[in-house]
């Protein structure tokens, strides 16, 4: 299956989420709705909002119910798309200017927060309290995810536990509670539901390792961001602490010593010594693993078209380009 396939079981619910989106952008304020209609229509690939659906298709209950708790999630990882922009001084997302090198800083960060008090507002129309309980509980690891990469930042004794740590929390959380808070809409079995969480969680994993793979062998043009930034950031990811713990002396010294400077000046090197001691192999079999994991959490539910979309979608997610 090719992303396409997988868009065509759901894809007039895809639809739907996508109106209920723009529907729901609408403010009394225009920089509101223009900042927030520019980044959601910035072509993402909406993979979170697709797993919610995909998980109601899957026991055939894709209702509008489904359709708003999409479009919830869509609005929680756009607000943290806004603020992450600002915090890490990005200029660059899905081939486009960030909306804070186009608005400024201030502006970005308040659309956030009208996205996110925008997806409450709905969240609490599902009236599903144990809905309402997954994201804010998932709302608030995410921001101590961020948190905690932030005080990493230019750390190169971040080891590759604390490393796991940090993305669960900044990425495959939101995953995780797509998938978790579907099953909970949906009144599933306690065994389906943390099956469906933790499918999700180990996707968002492997999404996550496969990005830090791709921020040292991608293209710009094809990414739609800057290769290099973590490096340039000082993001001690993967790739690099692998890399440190294997390489000789000399080269793990060259690599610490750019992530505390940060920037790009050693870019070339840093390169060199990932790729001579397999740190972006190793990177990448580590999402397989995940991707594995997510499959095997797969097996509670019923055969449908929906069931193998997710389970291409795990393959899918390791083997991208973007």
């Amino acid at each position: 299956m090719q992303i396409q396939d997988i868009l065509a079981v759901i894809k007039n619910e895809f639809q739907a989420v996508d109106a209920l989106i723009h529907e729901q952008l609408a403010s009394r304020v225009p920089l509101v709705e223009k900042i927030a209609d520019y980044i959601v229509s910035s072509g993402g690939k909406r993979i979170r909002p697709l797993l919610v659906l995909m998980t109601a298709k899957a026991f055939d209950r894709c209702d509008a119910d489904a359709v708003k708790l999409a479009t919830v999630i869509e609005f929680l990882h756009t607000a943290t798309l806004l603020h992450d922009d600002v915090v890490d001084t990005s200029d660059m997302r899905r081939g486009n200017p960030t909306a804070n090198a186009k608005w400024g800083n201030a502006p970005s960060v308040l659309v956030g927060d009208f996205l996110y008090s925008r997806a409450f507002q709905m969240m609490v129309e599902l009236e599903s309290l144990p809905v309402m309980n997954i994201l804010s509980s998932a709302t608030s690891v995410i921001a101590e995810g961020e948190v905690l990469q932030l005080t990493n930042v230019k750390n190169p004794d971040v080891d590759e536990a604390r490393y796991m740590d940090v993305i669960h929390g900044k990425t495959a959380m939101l995953f995780e509670a797509s998938t978790h808070a579907a099953a909970r809409l949906l009144q599933l079995t306690d065994e389906q539901a943390n099956a469906l969480k933790e499918y999700g969680k180990e996707l968002g994993l492997a999404f996550q390792l496969v990005d830090d793979v791709l921020d040292y062998e991608g293209d710009a043009e094809t990414l739609g961001k800057n290769v290099g930034d973590d490096l340039a950031e000082g993001k001690p990811t993967l790739p690099l602490i692998h890399a440190m713990a294997h390489a000789p002396e000399a080269d793990a010294k060259l690599i610490r010593q750019a992530i505390r400077k940060g920037g790009l000046d050693e870019m070339d090197e840093v390169l060199r010594i990932v790729r001579d001691n397999g740190s972006l192999a190793y990177t990448r079999q580590k999402a397989d693993e995940c991707a594995e994991k997510a499959q095997q959490h797969l097996q509670l539910l019923p055969e449908s078209d929906a069931k193998q979309a997710l389970k291409a979608l795990a393959l899918l997610a390791v083997k991208r380009n973007t």
